[in-house]
């Protein structure tokens, strides 16, 4: 497939490798000249503008900061230029409102058009294993799905257009809460002398088993390698949560939800984000 990938940075030049990888024809696009150099090391053919990257491709797909920007190369640079026959994925984290009064607008000119936000991280998106959460109709998201799985290990459809990004906020807000926690309990275990080592040997295999602990574990040293042991470098931002907690409490707000636990980690990081947006979220441990 020929695919115009537009948003180069830490998760997008590792998704366009992949789908360079999967034999797929890339045209690739980013306001920054050393991602598209990147993009163009990997094997992308680089444009300098993403009107110009959606001419004649089969899907555009794209990763960017926020739902303004993402609303704005949509509304100017991709529906119009890109075929009409090519299917749109959004695999940015934006709010809710956004992502469908995006889709709305491709689909009045007659594009099929899904949102696909992202859990993984950095590794996962150059490892091409990401799980990607989809919002959009059944024939958009099969027109989607061989594109998604040329970067993923899971795509998985959550919905109507939006579902995709309410189950990626969810699922980060639930993320922050169990890292805050874990990060509690491994404080807690060491202060009363017992080993952080132990305390992950017996929590992993009993009732507080979770995914913070067992597979990201927030101490250095302790249980499964992980940012903490390259001092909170590498990972998922701090900022990028505070960003996602946000949109969660934003979307709370608007649908009358009761989130006291991720209203209080937002407040947690937000403090945390002030001098430390990019370390690792992990690093929120450090605090205690």
């Amino acid at each position: 497939m020929k695919i115009a990938f537009i948003g180069l940075g830490n998760m997008g030049g590792g998704m366009a490798a992949n789908l360079v990888k999967a034999g797929h024809s890339v045209r690739a696009f980013d306001l920054s000249t050393p991602a598209r150099e990147a993009a163009e090391a990997a094997g992308c053919a680089a444009f300098d503008s993403a009107k110009t990257a959606c001419e004649g491709v089969d899907a555009v797909v794209s990763m960017l900061p926020n739902g303004a920007i993402v609303k704005a190369v949509y509304e100017n640079e991709v529906i119009g230029h890109a075929p009409h026959t090519a299917v749109l994925i959004d695999c940015s984290t934006i709010d809710v409102a956004t992502a469908r009064e995006v889709a709305d607008a491709a689909h009045a000119q007659g594009y099929k058009m899904v949102d696909a936000p992202v859990s993984g991280g950095i590794a996962a998106a150059a490892g091409g294993t990401l799980t990607f959460m989809v919002g959009g109709e059944v024939h958009a998201f099969d027109a989607a799905k061989p594109v998604l799985e040329a970067m993923g290990k899971a795509v998985i459809h959550a919905g109507a257009v939006g579902a995709g990004q309410t189950a990626k906020i969810c699922n980060n807000m639930l993320l922050a809460i169990t890292m805050i926690g874990t990060a509690e309990a491994m404080k807690m275990a060491q202060k009363l002398g017992l080993d952080p080592q132990k305390f992950y040997e017996i929590s992993s295999q009993s009732s507080g088993y979770n995914w913070s602990l067992n597979a990201y574990t927030p101490m250095p040293g302790v249980g499964v390698e992980s940012p903490a042991d390259k001092n909170y470098q590498g990972g998922f931002a701090t900022g990028l949560m505070l960003k996602d907690l946000r949109l969660a409490m934003e979307a709370a707000e608007g649908a009358g939800a009761n989130t006291p636990l991720g209203a209080h980690a937002r407040e947690i990081y937000e403090e945390f984000a002030k001098d430390n947006a990019a370390l690792d979220f992990s690093g929120i441990i450090k605090t205690l």
